[in-house]
């Protein structure tokens, strides 16, 4: 059974609070004092859903544990099993990614976003949201 769809103006509205609580989190901890975790959740979610929608297809796998993992960009794809192209970050990671706090070559360099496979780039498809 598919995930029913987040409206935008609930989704964006996470993602606005969330991002306003990352930029000002030091860590974990002050990040789960500011900020709701079903907020968190609706924000990671609603963001992987808008970039699902952008970017159709399913060669690249992301995943946001444990909130979210979907399947995006066109080109080959697959059926089972582990894919071959894989992105995953944590949530804070993926909400500054995301909203164009955190630029791809940063996180990937910083070794905060973990990417496997030859088609496994995000570039072009983020930001999904400008708040």
């Amino acid at each position: 059974m598919a995930r029913a769809r987040i409206l935008d103006a609930e989704g964006a509205a996470a993602l606005r609070d969330a991002r306003s609580a990352v930029q000002s989190a030091e860590d974990a901890t002050a990040l789960a004092t500011l900020l709701p975790r079903p907020v968190l959740a609706m924000a990671v979610r609603y963001s992987l859903q808008v970039l699902s929608e952008r970017a159709k297809g399913n060669t690249v796998e992301v995943r946001v544990p444990p909130f979210g993992a979907i399947q995006c960009i066109e080109g080959p794809g697959h059926t089972r099993g582990t894919p071959p192209n894989v992105v995953e970050m944590d949530a804070p990671t993926w909400v500054a990614l995301a909203t164009g706090d955190l630029a791809w070559e940063a996180g990937v360099g910083r070794g905060d976003i973990h990417a496997s496979g030859q088609r496994a780039d995000l570039r072009g498809y983020v930001p999904v949201a400008l708040l």
